[in-house]
């Protein structure tokens, strides 16, 4: 499917509509701008994610492109990062928070964190803690 491994800029209504109603699957929506520099951090993790986790659908909306789609969502700050299933919302995390975006995935995905795994922990973009 040419739509795994990527994550879908939706640019209009219409796109976004039929985007993060489809399919079974997770939805994964990235609320972000261009100027904000935590969207800026987020976007390579997200586009990486994509690649590592096919059994979800990872989607970008700009705010500033579809201020209209952030409003209906009550997007209040970026980057602003919802869950969905059949075009329900099931969860929403606020900020550039990595390692609650993971376990939001987790907890919603089923395996899609087992799929991260040690790819993910073990490369730059996810320093572990230091503890």
């Amino acid at each position: 499917m040419a739509e795994e491994g990527v994550v879908i800029a939706c640019h209009t209504v219409k796109a976004w509509k039929k985007q993060y109603k489809r399919g079974k699957r997770l939805v994964v929506v990235d609320f972000s701008a261009s100027w904000c520099g935590p969207s800026r951090f987020m976007s390579p993790i997200l586009a990486e994610w994509a690649k590592l986790m096919p059994n979800v659908r990872f989607l970008t909306v700009d705010v500033d492109e579809l201020s209209s789609v952030a409003r209906n969502w009550a997007v209040e700050a970026i980057p602003t990062i919802l869950f969905f299933k059949r075009g329900q919302l099931l969860d929403k995390v606020v900020g550039a928070n990595v390692p609650q975006l993971e376990l939001t995935i987790a907890r919603h995905a089923g395996g899609a964190h087992r799929t991260l795994g040690s790819e993910v922990s073990n490369s730059a973009i996810f320093p572990q803690p230091t503890n």
